[in-house]
């Protein structure tokens, strides 16, 4: 997410694939650095990213700055191409039986941890277990709810009644079964989430030291982690995936401030960066030239209501829908955004299965008259004021600040940004359930399935589910979704399900992202995928 920026696939097959390349150029590397500079195959790319909220643990990231770390130290059982196939990594296949409810996995003879370990069936099968069990808290967590027995070591109150979950069963050292609850056709496309990686038998007795060391089995080594400064990976020589990196390593530099990061990016003195501040966004085409990349990317940003406060604990739903109608989206776009987002029409991001536009109808399209009627049908916002918490390392505060001046001048109620220093206090304070009114979210594909927009956001108690919503209409809606015979029917039945929430309102949608970013004259090939990340391992850095 980025939220929980959390993902980095493309679209799935029937979709558009989207681009993942810069736009510009014409030097014959698609605008990614001059083709007449040698490469230097053990350089680094340094990258403007931000502190992890958590360990490094591959089940306990859900933000964007460890996500990045996570994808490129561990690689899973599944990955997809550009054009939104699953590619087999470390599994050889991951088939259903005919009830899509019993699924064997077969992996990939001579992967190795970074260590040296072989990686085994026990590999994912305990870190799944160990990453399920209540007493790890791990904040991904629930992603193992499908499996069977997880109930079983993770109650919804109270200690753990078992160790493991009876659903894994490791049949031999490249084979293990996992058995769900009930049967899911899409369960493969979930298992590309890293929450799914394997885990060395060493994690087990030091969770908190491999968290801080990591020893993941993917296309990097972890080096160091200089809290607040850098995190530092390097290529794994060993590696056996297909996507071997083609540069020395990378460091994520930590930033405070995307203005400071986009400076560094003009001055050539970091290589890329997730996003542009607003203040760039006017004149980044004349500062970087072919180094600009613009493309679209699975990801939305929505503002959230925090259903546990007093303030919107009973709500009537209309309430939500006037704020909505009171926001001028294509405004905001224009003046703040210059022109770089989309306007949201439903929940689910563009470019994944399942993607249908309009199921939030009326009430994403500005309208003040109708904002304020539905607010006072619905009985008024309670003490007629609302704030939006935000993160103030990235550049949201113009556009909180424009979305409330809408809402002011729409239907007089008082609006005001709530600031948070960092991502990591601000999700610190979401985890901890003190959102004092609503909160800026924004959420990428974690595998590109609408339901990954609707179940795993907005079902009752699901870990993306940080303001308490729940539907129970909307829950029986994504059961009934998962039961699908085919992927096909599940996306069609989960679209049902998003126009449910125009009835209940989870939150208000706001636009659909684009990757406005670029790169350094140092650097060549950089992509970007659908989550909106660099692809690292393609990354060639230029001799100087």
């Amino acid at each position: 997410m980025r939220g929980a920026k959390s993902a980095k696939w493309v679209a799935m097959a029937g979709v558009v694939a989207l681009a993942a390349t810069a736009c510009g150029g014409g030097n014959g590397d698609s605008g990614n650095g001059s083709s007449k500079a040698a490469v230097d195959p053990v350089g680094i790319f340094s990258y403007a990213n931000g502190e992890p909220q958590n360990p490094l643990q591959p089940a306990n990231t859900m933000e964007s700055y460890g996500s990045v770390v996570i994808r490129a130290l561990f690689t899973g059982l599944v990955d997809y191409d550009a054009k939104g196939d699953i590619v087999y990594m470390n599994a050889d296949s991951v088939e259903p039986d005919a009830a899509n409810k019993v699924w064997t996995v077969k992996l990939k003879k001579g992967w190795k941890f970074h260590n040296g370990e072989e990686v085994t069936a026990k590999s994912y099968v305990d870190a799944w277990n160990w990453a399920a069990n209540v007493a790890n808290n791990q904040v991904n967590s629930s992603w193992f709810s499908d499996i069977k027995g997880y109930a079983d070591v993770h109650p919804e109150k109270g200690k753990a009644k078992a160790d493991t979950m009876s659903g894994l069963k490791v049949v031999d050292d490249q084979t293990f079964t996992i058995e769900l609850s009930s049967g899911i056709p899409y369960f493969a496309y979930k298992l590309a989430y890293p929450v799914f990686s394997p885990l060395p038998s060493g994690f087990f007795k030091d969770p908190t030291g491999y968290g801080e060391k990591p020893v993941g089995n993917g296309p990097y080594k972890f080096k160091s982690w200089d809290h607040k400064k850098s995190i530092q990976v390097v290529k794994n020589d060993d590696y056996q995936g297909s996507n071997k990196a083609k540069n020395g390593g990378i460091d994520f530099k930590a930033y405070t401030s995307p203005d400071g990061a986009y400076k560094d990016l003009v001055s050539n003195n970091v290589d890329s960066m997730p996003a542009f501040p607003t203040s760039a966004l006017p004149n980044y085409k004349q500062d970087l030239g072919d180094r600009a990349i613009e493309l679209d990317y699975a990801a939305i940003n929505t503002i959230n209501p925090a259903f546990y406060t007093k303030q919107w604990k009973n709500v009537d739903p209309k309430v939500i829908q006037g704020l909505s109608m009171a926001i001028d989206r294509d405004t905001i776009i224009k003046t703040v955004f210059y022109g770089t987002r989309e306007a949201a029409t439903g929940w689910v991001a563009k470019g994944v299965k399942g993607y249908k536009a309009g199921a939030c109808g009326e009430f994403c399209e500005y309208n003040p008259e109708k904002a304020k009627q539905l607010i006072k049908e619905g009985g008024g916002v309670p003490g007629n004021k609302i704030s939006i918490q935000y993160n103030a390392d990235q550049p949201h505060k113009d556009w909180v600040v424009a979305v409330c001046n809408s809402i002011k001048q729409a239907t007089g109620v008082d609006c005001v940004g709530d600031a948070k220093t960092d991502f990591q206090a601000d999700l610190a304070v979401r985890d901890a359930k003190q959102v004092k009114s609503m909160y800026r979210s924004g959420w990428v594909l974690d595998y590109p399935f609408n339901g990954n927009f609707l179940r795993d956001l907005y079902g009752t108690g699901v870990a993306g589910n940080k303001g308490g919503f729940s539907d129970p209409e909307f829950d029986k809606l994504a059961k009934q979704a998962d039961a699908a015979k085919t992927v096909d029917e599940s996306a069609a039945l989960y679209q049902k399900a998003e126009e449910q929430l125009k009835n209940s309102f989870p939150g208000i949608p706001l636009w659909y992202q684009r990757t406005i970013s670029g790169h350094s004259s140092n650097v060549k090939n950089v992509e970007f995928d659908q989550a909106g990340d660099p692809i690292f391992t393609n990354v060639e850095v230029l001799k100087k």
